[in-house]
């Protein structure tokens, strides 16, 4: 493989919306930069980008892929992420990797809800950024309209450094504002273009353009503002310099334009990439933490520095084991080496470095500072953990995960698969660390959260062709619980049975009342005198515990309730630890019928974020979920709206929120508490466990 020295590395994740054109964009970099024959498409599968069985049938990137080409002597890594809502933080963990994003951006559409996310998500990363509005040949192509929604909505420090030739069908080409040429295309996807003068219906919109870019670049350097004010004419010299200045310090956000698909523009943006964009060595040292001390460390992108690499992303594979994806913050590896995890404190052997070429992967000899790269069958690394020298440990840091709001209950199609679906998904789940896996103590079901309905429904599909598992989807079942609300003593129970030989005999005397909620579960033993022998003790509170799994309203568990055992009367030859175990547990029952019993249900304390014009209908629709708002608080480019909504109110909440907001409201929920559940809705709901029961 050939050796590239750090400043000739470009790390570039490439960022968008869904369908924006951000793999068709990607498999076009590749072929002009000769690391593929021949342009793959997404909508026929052919695409050396999106490979996966589920990205094929959907026609969208789902997990981000990672490829190489070379221009101009640099190696640039092309980071491809996915754009759809259900898988958006694959790109925000991604980013982890990336120097630079080129955003792009559908020449009809402009900026969308998730070219809005990830341009945050860059932002939070502090990673310079070119914009690149694609699909320039589609009907209704407007670049100056894309222009004008980028300044308004992502930044006004975006400025054009192209104007596009034509439009839709009659797209040709782009004029270079710096240079003054323009750049005609050929029309066989070739790549391939002729340099030429300015059409003449141009010339005036590309002044104008020009002179703005001209005043941008000044006003991102000082000494260039000064000479500009004074008059003095820039040099192309001065304008290269002052424009990678101001993009590396974000004053300045290019914004290009061109066809994926046709192949039209690509090219210089590829010499953008590389003139631009940052190397590692720009991007200056990588901070962590020293794992035991836990004071700051430093490491610097050189061959020398001990090494030290960031895994970012876990690919399962049945076959091939796991592969553990990196970044190289610092030093160089070679292959057969043993490193230290500084997470975990344990050492790693490994045998091969690889290359990631698509689903292709390329053994190296080596793999330096500032690269990306693989090793595969790693025991103990998981996602997120560091590799390091053990004699110079650091721990670099991660991205905080959102608590995945959709949940639908997983159950085997096949008997006896219950053991494999959750080895095989939590295989899944170091792929994808926005899925969780729970198993619900209560209603016993095993519960796939996921960040949408199509998330959750991929990580079934990947079930299937990986692990050959196959699972059905269903609505989880709420869990339910049952408590009482007054007190009672005298609550007796005189267990009796005579059937020959010896009987049974246990009489319970309970006092029943209800504790504070959340408070569980409390037996006290207020026994005096000698009526009850203390050996039979545990056994009516073991009879206790077994009554309160199945309430006598709808067979949920019984909490939050103490129960007083202060007398009864035992047989010196019937009574037994079973008899009483049965007194005591019928004794609850009876008990729980006289306390007014009532139903309780799980409430959830849910955030939802939503730009400002929706608020309105937010609030309205969770009060109409018998939710409370507790607060509003401003936020960037919205509000952030907390309040406390009964899960069975939220159960298909995702869908709802994105009808409403035209898919730019999120929202996260955990459990808070339980309350008691209305006695008009109880009864719906006492009325359907016991049909479910009677079918059972």
């Amino acid at each position: 493989m050939k050796k590239y020295e750090v400043n000739r590395l470009r790390n570039t994740a490439i960022i968008g919306h869904g369908k924006a054109g951000k793999t068709t964009l990607a498999e076009a970099m590749l072929f002009d930069g000769g690391s593929i024959d021949r342009l793959g498409r997404v909508d026929d599968g052919s695409s050396v980008m999106d490979f996966e069985p589920e990205e094929i049938k959907r026609s969208l990137t789902i997990s981000t892929s990672f490829n190489h080409l070379e221009w101009d002597k640099h190696k640039i890594n092309l980071i491809d992420t996915p754009g759809d809502a259900n898988f958006i933080i694959e790109t925000k963990n991604s980013l982890q990797s990336a120097d630079g994003a080129v955003v792009v951006l559908d020449a009809v559409s402009g900026v969308e809800v998730q070219t809005e996310k990830v341009w945050d998500y860059a932002g939070q990363f502090d990673l310079p950024r070119l914009l690149f509005v694609s699909k320039m040949d589609r009907e209704r192509a407007d670049f100056f309209a894309a222009v004008g929604d980028i300044q308004k909505v992502l930044s006004p420090k975006a400025t054009p450094l192209q104007l596009p030739i034509g439009a839709e069908e009659s797209f040709s080409g782009v004029v270079d504002l710096l240079s003054g040429k323009a750049y005609y295309f050929e029309n066989n996807l070739s790549g391939k273009f002729t340099q030429g003068e300015i059409p003449a219906n141009m010339k005036d919109a590309a002044k104008a353009a020009r002179d703005k870019l001209i005043e941008a670049i000044a006003e991102s350097d000082d000494a260039l503002l000064e000479k500009y004010l004074e008059g003095q004419e820039l040099s192309a010299e001065d304008l290269a310099n002052g424009l990678r200045k101001g993009v590396l310090h974000k004053a300045i956000f290019p914004v290009l334009c061109g066809s994926g698909l046709k192949n039209i523009g690509v090219q210089p943006l590829l010499e953008a990439v590389v003139q631009l964009l940052p190397s590692p060595q720009d991007r200056g040292p990588a901070r962590g933490t020293h794992p035991v001390t836990k004071a700051e460390e430093t490491r610097n992108p050189k061959e020398d520095e001990p090494f030290s690499a960031f895994i970012f992303k876990t690919v399962a594979d049945p076959y091939a084991g796991k592969l553990s994806i990196f970044r190289v913050w610092s030093g160089t590896l070679q292959p057969d080496s043993t490193l230290y995890n500084a997470n975990k404190g344990v050492r790693e052997r490994f045998g091969q470095i690889l290359q990631l070429e698509g689903k292709n992967q390329k053994p190296v000899e080596s793999v330096g500072p500032g690269d990306i790269a693989a090793v595969a069958k790693l025991k103990e690394t998981t996602t997120w953990e560091t590799l390091c020298d053990e004699k110079r440990p650091i721990i670099y840091p991660t991205i905080s995960l959102p608590i995945p709001p959709v949940s639908l209950a997983v159950e085997p199609k096949s008997k006896g698969d219950e053991e494999k679906i959750t080895t095989s998904l939590f295989r899944l789940c170091e792929e994808d660390p926005t899925i969780k896996l729970q198993r619900d103590e209560q209603t016993k079901e095993l519960i796939l959260f996921g960040m949408g309905q199509v998330h959750v429904e991929v990580t079934v599909e990947k079930l299937k062709r990986k692990f050959g598992v196959e699972v059905n989807l269903k609505t989880p079942k709420i869990p339910y619980k049952e408590t009482i609300k007054s007190t009672k003593s005298g609550i007796i129970y005189r267990h009796k049975k005579q059937s020959g030989g010896r009987g049974q005999f246990a009489e319970v005397h309970f006092e029943l009342s209800p504790l504070p909620r959340g408070a569980g579960f409390e037996f006290q033993n207020a026994l005096v005198g000698m009526n009850v022998p203390r050996n039979f003790v545990p056994a009516v509170e073991k009879g206790v515990n077994e009554a309160m799994q199945s309430g006598v309203l709808a067979g949920y568990p019984v909490v939050d309730l103490k129960v007083k055992f202060y007398d009864g009367k035992s047989h010196e030859v019937d009574s037994s630890e079973i008899a009483f175990k049965i007194a005591s547990s019928m004794a609850l029952k009876k008990g729980v019928m006289e306390t007014n019993p009532v139903l309780l249900e799980p409430i959830m304390n849910m955030e939802v974020f939503v730009p400002d014009e929706y608020m309105g209908d937010v609030i309205g629709d969770l009060n109409g979920r018998r939710g409370r708002v507790l607060s509003v608080e401003p936020r960037s480019k919205g509000q952030l709206i907390k309040s406390q909504v009964p899960l069975a109110e939220v159960l298909k909440y995702a869908p709802d929120l994105t009808s409403m907001t035209s898919g730019r409201g999120s929202f996260s929920m955990e459990f808070s508490h339980y309350e008691e559940v209305p006695a008009h809705l109880a009864e719906k709901v006492i009325a359907a466990s016991k049909a479910e029961q009677k079918e059972a």
